[in-house]
């Protein structure tokens, strides 16, 4: 089995555009909600605020001509892609092409496009219907569209499994070069859902906070105040590569990943079975893979939505994994999304490659708005302000509708 190494980083999220921008706010615990500004959004939604992308300028990652092509999820793809390339200083020769592959994790995909068609469709007529709509939406585009920038002519895959979408793809691009089928891939997520529909629809089923006035302040993981989750939107991609492919052209090589994991809860569409028990096999399963004792992880960036069960559920499931490690607080556990907001199915890839960059600069950001620990979490949280540590392996949680659970676990690399 081969062992695979990261060399390239890419990061385009709520608190700043690029890798080292996003983590140095989410360090210093600086919050990326605000009111809602890419539709209209009136008092009838319950809802009005999201962790929207600022200052990102599609045309200086695609050409300008290509935009009515695309939805605002794929430029954030081929963002992070390009950074995370630029990073590698991969030299992409016709041999690589040929076997290296892309796999993208995408939630939801272009659903601003549907609705714009949607509404083309019954106000002007199916005529008036653009022929970019089907290719601009479908969520496979993220991961085709980053192929044919780069003629990688492997396998190109979209995993589409809710919240846990990206962390899917890491993980499976991790099997495709352990078991030697190529030598390096790309691999990550993007999403774009900041929409009338997606905050309308996740509104309906009160996941969303209602906490408009205080936008900074309204994603809380495991706050007694805690009253749902802010829909955020980005993406990161991670350039991986076989150990013996990166050694062999003196790659410089930012971390390992070492297990993977996934299960499924099988038992509701959108709640957590109870005591997390999906959580745990996910975990467990990871820990096996990587062939690591529970107590050597030294951080987790837990999925941490600010849902009122969620939270909870995912806390017990720590404490049953980690056991004495994390109910004497040993184990540090953090929520990125109390920053950024929740990524939906870019969320796996964005909270790994915050793995990687704590690794690299033994510093754990914060879960901030942490002000009233709720007393059923047992778990050190690290709330309010970022904490240095040196971190030797990590792990990375992503849980998603459908009951789909993911878990990565990524260390520092030693020859």
């Amino acid at each position: 089995m081969e062992r695979v190494v990261i060399t390239g980083i890419g990061m385009v999220t709520p608190v700043g555009v690029g890798t080292d921008a996003s983590y140095k706010a989410l360090i210093e615990g600086q919050s990326g909600v605000g009111p809602v500004t890419l539709f209209p959004i009136t008092d009838e939604y319950p809802t009005r605020i999201a962790a929207e992308v600022k200052c990102f300028e599609p045309t200086a990652y695609m050409e300008k001509k290509k935009l009515k092509e695309v939805a605002r999820f794929i430029p954030f793809a081929l963002a992070s892609a390009t950074m995370a390339f630029e990073q590698s200083g991969l030299e992409l020769t016709d041999e690589i092409r040929e076997e290296a592959g892309v796999y993208i994790g995408v939630g939801l995909g272009g659903i601003e496009n549907l609705e714009g068609c949607t509404l083309t469709l019954h106000t002007k007529g199916p005529k008036r219907v653009s022929p970019y709509v089907i290719p601009s939406l479908i969520a496979n585009m993220a991961a085709g569209q980053v192929s044919i920038h780069w003629g990688l002519r492997g396998p190109s895959f979209c995993h589409t499994s809710a919240c846990a979408s990206s962390a899917h793809a890491i993980g499976e691009a991790f099997r495709l070069i352990q078991y030697g089928r190529a030598p390096m891939m790309v691999a990550g997520g993007a999403e774009a859902t900041v929409s009338p529909v997606a905050i309308a629809g996740f509104g309906a089923m009160f996941a969303l906070s209602r906490r408009n006035d205080e936008p900074t302040r309204a994603s809380r993981p495991w706050d007694l105040g805690r009253d749902g989750f802010v829909c955020g939107e980005g993406s990161a991609t991670l350039i991986l590569e076989s150990l013996a492919h990166a050694k062999k052209r003196g790659a410089k090589i930012l971390g390992e990943i070492v297990g993977y994991g996934a299960s499924c809860d099988a038992y509701h569409i959108t709640k957590p079975v109870p005591e997390g028990v999906g959580a745990v096999r996910a975990m467990q399963l990871a820990l096996r893979d990587a062939k690591l004792d529970p107590s050597v992880i030294d951080y987790v960036n837990a999925h941490g939505t600010s849902t009122p069960t969620g939270d909870i559920e995912e806390s017990k499931a720590l404490c049953k994994v980690f056991g004495a490690n994390a109910t004497d607080k040993r184990l540090w556990v953090s929520s990125t999304k109390s920053m950024m907001g929740h990524l939906l199915g870019a969320a796996g890839a964005v909270e790994a490659a915050v793995c990687l960059k704590a690794m690299e600069n033994s510093v754990v950001p914060p879960t901030i708005n942490l002000e009233d620990q709720d007393p059923e979490v047992a778990i050190d949280c690290v709330p309010l302000t970022a904490r240095e540590r040196k971190l030797h392996h990590v792990m990375s949680n992503s849980f998603g509708f459908g009951g789909t659970n993911a878990t990565l676990i990524f260390s520092a690399f030693a020859e």
